[in-house]
């Protein structure tokens, strides 16, 4: 079973398959889903004390936040891996 990693910052990965959205923190409805989610016991801070400066929302409702631009993610995302 062969599952592509997606490196969100300092040694975490996420399986980039399960990844239904990369967003950014700012807006009020993001603030209030990790709210939600950390209430819910879905939230995995994945910052390492750092400023979270993405959401990862997963397809198992899970909440990642990451220490890394959405946008950096993003384009780790869409970039085939060297070995394909």
């Amino acid at each position: 079973m062969d599952q592509n990693l997606l490196n969100i910052g300092f040694g975490n990965t996420v399986v980039a398959a399960r990844v239904v959205a990369i967003v950014s923190p700012n807006s009020a409805p993001m603030k209030r889903l990790k709210d939600e989610a950390k209430d819910e016991k879905r939230l995995i801070d994945a910052t390492q004390g750092r400023r979270t400066r993405s959401i990862i929302v997963m397809d198992s409702n899970h909440i990642v936040l990451s220490a890394i631009q959405a946008e950096t993610i993003s384009q780790r995302y869409s970039t085939p891996k060297a070995s394909e």
